[in-house]
């Protein structure tokens, strides 16, 4: 059996208020890495591995300028969000479960970066395929 992770953006959340009070800059915004719809396949194998890489490239739709988007071919994925999912991504990409018992199927997890200002909201599933 061959593993690949596909993360996708499902929301993204803004709390200007909290940025007023805490961030130096009082209007930051909403995250600019990433976009909701925003697709990306993680691949472990002898060829290729994304999970080493940080995701660099690992985009595979968006609505925005690839270039643009963390994971896209110019900038792998933003700090925070990587400290918050990686053990998802390596974990599904060994064909393990992401959160039994927690979520209604094993290879799904519902994560988000750690933000508290402007987080985002991904979906992380393990994709099974034959080899």
């Amino acid at each position: 059996m061959k593993y690949k992770v596909k993360l996708t953006v499902i929301d993204k959340k803004l709390y200007p208020e909290l940025q007023q009070t805490y961030c130096a800059d009082p209007k930051a915004g909403p995250c600019p890495c990433y976009n909701e719809g925003d697709v990306f396949i993680f691949e472990r194998n002898a060829k290729k591995d994304d999970f080493w890489h940080g995701g660099l490239n690992t985009l595979v739709e968006t609505k925005a300028d690839p270039n643009t988007v963390a994971g896209g071919p110019k900038m792998p994925h933003c700090s925070e969000l990587w400290d918050a999912i990686s053990r998802y991504i390596y974990a599904g990409l060994q064909g393990g479960s992401i959160m039994k018992g927690w979520m209604k199927e094993e290879n799904t997890m519902i994560a988000c970066c750690s933000d508290g200002t402007r987080p985002v909201i991904f979906k992380i599933e393990r994709i099974n395929e034959e080899e």
